[in-house]
């Protein structure tokens, strides 16, 4: 017999997963919503979709509610403004005004690559919306005039066309069939013109001078969990130690993968994460 008091449960998740979109200054955002309990945000990367993050969300959401979003342009996300307003800097505020829609106290994010940018930056503007941050293979503390420069010349949209499926390829370092399906998606973006000007775009923010989050890094209270896949040619580890030093009170574990741990070795990326995740909450692990 089904208590009402687990039926109510049971009908808030069915309407939370049917209203999947949140008004955003760059437009709606779309996400999936599941889980109950503390709350888990899941933040993807250039060319990406929240399914990058399928092989470990069901684990998450045991004991979590988790929310993986869309950014603007990726998967079933319409970008209503035009391409060159999708900056890195763009993506952290609409995830500013997520977090203003969520129903819930402060959160839990883990971003990858430019989903860790937007979280970074949140911790660091809305401290008082972060309990805990996990940064993935992670952007925004690496810049300098030689960085800067290569992200200037990827995001010259020529230059973009020729090497991004290319450079997809080398950063994935796809070894299972679940970093394959988002090596397929991810590649199949980047080859349409859409796809193309958006990556351009974004990588041409990434020289931004508001890209660089480390003056600001001291300003990150919410303890911080930095994972970094020591295979990718994207973000390469040097960055990840760069990002650990910059982050006061941060800890940094490497796995031996690409630029998506939770997907390459999500067994290898919960048994770090998802202890640090459920100690914000007071639940066990998450697995």
């Amino acid at each position: 017999m089904v208590r009402l008091t687990d039926r109510s449960v049971n009908l808030r998740m069915e309407v939370r997963r049917m209203a999947n979109e949140v008004t955003t200054r760059l437009g709606p955002l779309t996400s999936s919503d599941t889980g109950e309990g503390p709350v888990v945000v899941l933040l993807h990367a250039t060319l990406h979709d929240r399914h990058d993050f399928d092989a470990v969300a069901p684990s998450l959401s045991r004991r979590q509610r988790v929310i993986a979003l869309d950014w603007p342009g990726h998967r079933d996300c319409r970008l209503p403004a035009p391409t060159d307003s999708l900056t890195a800097a763009a993506l952290a505020d609409a995830l500013e005004d997520v977090v203003g829609a969520l129903d819930s106290p402060a959160a839990a994010f883990v971003g990858n690559s430019v989903g860790g940018f937007a979280a970074a930056r949140l911790a660091i503007t809305n401290p008082e919306r972060v309990s805990r941050l996990v940064l993935v293979n992670t952007g925004g503390f690496a810049a300098s005039a030689l960085t800067n420069l290569y992200c200037r010349a990827v995001g010259t949209p020529a230059v973009t066309r020729l090497v991004l499926p290319r450079l997809i390829r080398s950063y994935m370092r796809s070894t299972s069939d679940t970093d394959r399906e988002i090596e397929k998606r991810a590649l199949a973006r980047a080859r349409t013109p859409e796809g193309a000007a958006l990556a351009a775009a974004l990588w041409r923010s990434f020289a931004a001078p508001e890209y660089d989050l480390r003056p600001q890094a001291n300003r990150i209270t919410a303890p911080t969990l930095i994972v970094w896949g020591s295979k990718d040619t994207a973000i390469p580890l040097r960055f990840g130690r760069a990002t650990a030093a910059a982050i006061p009170g941060s800890r940094l574990e490497v796995l031996p993968t690409g630029h998506l741990p939770f997907s390459s070795d999500p067994d290898g990326f919960l048994a770090i994460a998802a202890p640090f995740l459920a100690t914000a909450t007071g639940l066990g692990t998450a697995r």
